[in-house]
């Protein structure tokens, strides 16, 4: 028996077994649970089981992200298989190389504008293709500016319904904005949150995130129940005295059905190990299809607004992205 908690865990509490749901039999009880994901060793028969809880361990009651239960007899259904893991070493399955002419769109084949107001306090609104444009010269540019009416407008695309896939290689090569209050971001979101499932249970992956700020910085987390916002799992990655919006970096994620892997220009710096992040954070939520984003917000919690040190225009440029299997 396995039970993934979210944060709030029982301390104490038992396993019970029924065979009619009215009638219960302990069969496992502890008074020291501590919560995250607990594999219990059971011995029990019943039609029905149930954590019964006795104690809680924080002031918000019991919650399991997962509660799942092994045995024999009946007609269990086994569970799906999980996805392939990619391919040693692994192949390109799809790419951007943003090389039509200047001043077209991105490939309305492979990416989908998505406009709208951001998120996270930002003050931007996201144009249907205005700010998201081909330079000419193999790149995309995304642009972050102030309009003549004072409202800030910039550009995200994404390819959902194009691109969503599990697992992979997922690589692009970016030349950030960087100024006070810009904050782009090369990054995955669950596919099933465009079905219904709310954020954070659908999942983040966050590639490569940038504010402008702390210009020698990015930043690589992940988002899920138990861990999310401010309180996200992740890492930054810092090169002391530089500006990554100076120039071109490549931002990666290795990612397969045990760890995620993020890299700066080739570099490893963060790895994130399933049966750890399960043990000590809460659940891990990346087995099913993502979909990627590209986006530049303007002001935000993190960012903070612009003021007045703040340039404008600011472009996000995009040499290339590639997903390999």
């Amino acid at each position: 028996m396995v039970l993934q908690w979210d944060p709030a865990y029982a301390k104490a509490y038992q396993i019970q077994v029924s065979p009619d749901g009215n009638t219960w039999t302990s069969v496992y009880s502890t008074t020291t649970g501590k919560g995250f994901k607990e594999t219990l060793d059971v011995d029990g028969t019943g039609r029905y089981v149930r954590m019964y809880g006795t104690q809680r361990a924080t002031p918000y009651g019991y919650s399991l992200w997962t509660f799942d239960v092994y045995g024999t007899g009946g007609s269990p259904t086994a569970p799906p298989a999980l996805p392939p893991n990619p391919a040693n070493p692994p192949r390109l399955v799809w790419s951007d190389e943003f090389n039509g002419a200047a001043n077209t769109k991105p490939d309305p084949a492979k990416w989908s504008q998505d406009p709208g107001n951001g998120q996270n306090g930002e003050l931007e609104l996201y144009t249907n293709g205005d700010n998201t444009n081909l330079d000419g010269n193999g790149n995309l540019v995304i642009e972050a500016r102030k309009e003549a009416n004072g409202q800030y407008t910039s550009g995200r695309i994404n390819t959902h319904g194009h691109l969503d896939f599990t697992y992979g290689h997922v690589e692009a090569r970016i030349k950030v904005s960087g100024t006070q209050g810009l904050w782009p971001a090369f990054w995955m979101l669950g596919s099933n949150f465009k079905s219904g499932t709310p954020w954070p249970n659908c999942g983040e992956i966050d590639i490569m995130e940038h504010v402008g700020k702390v210009a020698d910085s990015v930043y690589s987390t992940l988002h899920a129940p138990a861990y999310n916002g401010g309180g996200g799992y992740g890492s930054p990655y810092t090169l002391a005295g530089s500006d990554f919006a100076s120039d071109f970096h490549t931002y990666a994620v290795d990612w397969d059905s045990t760890h995620m892997t993020f890299a700066v220009d080739g570099h490893n710096f963060f790895t994130v190990d399933r049966s750890t992040l399960e043990q000590t954070r809460g659940p891990w939520v990346y087995d099913h299809p993502f979909y990627i984003i590209l986006n530049n917000a303007v002001g935000g919690d993190w960012p903070g607004n612009p003021d007045a040190t703040t340039v404008l225009p600011q472009k996000m440029i995009v040499d290339y992205v590639r997903v390999s299997q």
